[in-house]
């Protein structure tokens, strides 16, 4: 037994792999290529008009070159056999009075008398010299009559059977067929055939016409014909990229223009050439921008009269706010020695004094971060002891409207560089709220932290957010049911500073709720100082949160926050997912109160 050799299988396989890496490199580059032109074809309108156009005049063009060059082609096909008829039946006639005087096929002077008419025939064309063969044969004699041919040549392969059955039945036949004759080159010829009638019976003539010199003319012809076109399609494209610059250049201008006025670049304005539509609509635009700019500029100035009226009413409140406390103070210790109606206006007038101090820190407060005064004052703090404060303070609250608090914070210490002062101002806020909504139902806090974030959530079981509302509830000033008694007798305005609080931070502030369900709020900050954040160590959406027809849980969902890759604000809407924040998952826009 021999033994056969075995394919080298690492070689194969090797070549097999690098067959496959060409094919997905040059797949690669087609790709890249493909996505580039459908990019242009959709950013550019004037790329789409000259394509339309070449495509269009190209086919139009095409088709009307094609029927001119068809139409010259069978003209001068046409002319060729006009001319060659004439000559056959003129050559018909001739040869019949030649053999008129012949009874039999086997005189003697015949096959002299159809050499000489061959010759006489084919001597006789004003075109001698191009190529023109004349050929009579005597199919029904072979052998008798031998064929003659002037030139001397061999026609047999250029007669078809359809054609010499045609001819010897009588009939008057023609073929364009190709071959060679008289050169060593395959030509194309005009074969006709005729019968010729002699008292011993019928010969055949026939008339080979070469078309060479009507192959050339077509061929110019067509070649005139498409050059034209070509020209005239590129012609028309180069029309079609000036008229389409002349409205294209004036759009895009228009813009760049549009984009540096939406930048804050106010003044900027189109130029206005000639008084046509395009001068019309520069114009139009530059009018539209002065007016945009007028009105911005006195809404500019209303809203900083605006902050700079409540800056300093605020600041001006505080004196008599003094005044008014100190002397509330005094009624309110000497509460007991009146009557129990006076007693009560004490405890009312003390209580509002509250609420009105609250109301004007927080309008201080706004009006720092509407001019972009405020400032943060970022040191490593662990949130642990931060959240342990704010559920003491918020405990008295909690316990009379029977409200348990629930904590979920891990043991070991959670430090993150923040301002503590403003992280705790929004848990407060937070809480206070989940207390003050909770409907006497647990509210649990959580706090969990990854390599990159801190987070908080914090859960109620109460009346929940409406479709709609979680657009709102960062709003100033917003309440979900204005009817509602408030516990806390809050200003309105604190979620409205825990979202500045958090963007100030770099972090985001996310809302979900659903009727019946409840709501829970998530904080997420940057463990770092200025880092972006991507993902969110807990997730928005609660466990127990339910699926309505076994799909995603139920309510609406609102994320506000400086965006993770991209320096906008989070708006996110719909149905929310579980588990955890994935990086970037979603589009972000600027929501603000």
């Amino acid at each position: 037994m021999t033994n056969s050799p075995l394919p080298d299988l690492d070689t194969t396989s090797h070549r097999r792999g690098a067959g496959w890496e060409l094919w997905r490199g040059l797949s690669g580059r087609a790709a890249r290529l493909f996505a580039g032109l459908h990019q242009t074809w959709r950013r550019s309108l004037q790329v789409r008009v000259v394509t339309i156009t070449l495509v269009v005049s190209s086919l139009l063009v095409g088709g009307f070159a094609f029927l001119i060059a068809d139409k010259i082609t069978s003209i001068l096909l046409d002319n060729a056999k006009t001319d060659v008829q004439l000559r056959l039946t003129n050559g018909a006639e001739y040869a019949a009075k030649q053999f008129s005087l012949y009874g039999q096929p086997q005189e003697a002077q015949l096959q002299e008398t159809i050499d000489g008419t061959v010759n006489y025939l084919a001597g006789g064309d004003p075109q001698q010299n191009s190529g023109v063969v004349v050929a009579l044969t005597a199919d029904s004699y072979p052998g008798v009559i031998e064929p003659r041919t002037s030139p001397s040549v061999n026609v047999r392969p250029l007669i078809s059977p359809e054609l010499r059955a045609a001819v010897t039945d009588g009939n008057v036949a023609n073929q364009i067929v190709t071959g060679r004759l008289t050169s060593d080159d395959d030509t194309k010829y005009l074969v006709y055939g005729t019968p010729v009638p002699t008292q011993f019976g019928q010969v055949e003539l026939y008339y080979f016409v070469p078309l060479t010199v009507q192959d050339v003319t077509s061929g110019q012809a067509r070649a005139t014909v498409i050059g034209t076109g070509v020209a005239l399609v590129l012609l028309l494209g180069v029309l079609a990229a000036l008229v389409t610059r002349l409205v294209v250049l004036p759009v895009r201008v228009a813009a760049r223009t549009a984009q540096r006025l939406s930048a804050g670049l106010l003044d900027q304005r189109m130029a206005v050439n000639g008084e046509d539509d395009l001068a019309l609509l520069a114009a139009s635009f530059n009018q539209m921008a002065t007016n945009l700019q007028r009105q911005i500029l006195r809404l500019e100035e209303m809203s900083r009269l605006q902050r700079r009226f409540t800056s300093d009413v605020s600041h001006e409140l505080r004196t008599p706010l003094t005044t008014v406390r100190m002397a509330a103070d005094l009624i309110f210790a000497e509460r007991d020695e009146f009557d129990p109606a006076v007693a009560r206006s004490a405890e009312l007038l003390q209580a509002e004094l509250d609420r009105f101090e609250e109301l004007l820190t927080d309008l201080l407060e706004i009006s720092r971060f509407d001019a972009g005064f405020a400032v943060l004052d970022s040191e490593p703090t662990d949130l642990v002891p931060v959240v342990h404060r704010v559920v003491d303070r918020l405990s008295g609250l909690a316990e009379r409207v029977g409200v348990t608090i629930e904590l979920d914070v891990p043991s070991a210490p959670v430090i993150a560089e923040i301002d503590p002062r403003r992280v705790e101002r929004v848990l407060r806020n937070l809480v206070g709220n989940a207390v003050e909504h909770g409907e006497g139902r647990p509210v649990r806090i959580t706090l969990g932290m990854d390599e990159t974030a801190v987070a908080l959530t914090v859960r109620d079981h109460g009346v929940g957010l409406k479709p709609g509302e979680e657009k709102l509830v960062f709003n100033r000033f917003w309440r979900a049911d204005p009817s509602r008694a408030r516990q806390t007798g809050g200003t309105g305005l604190g979620l409205s500073i825990s979202l500045e609080d958090a963007r100030l931070h770099g972090g985001w502030l996310e809302a979900w709720g659903a009727p019946g369900q409840g709501a829970q709020f998530r904080l997420t900050l940057p463990a770092r100082a200025g880092d972006r954040l991507t993902t969110s160590p807990l997730r928005l959406v609660p466990a127990d949160a339910t699926l309505p027809f076994g799909g995603a849980p139920a309510g609406s969902l609102l994320a506000i926050g400086p965006a993770p890759a991209g320096g906008l604000t989070v708006v996110r809407t719909g149905s929310g997912t579980s588990g955890t924040t994935p990086p970037v998952p979603e589009q972000r826009a600027e929501v603000g109160s």
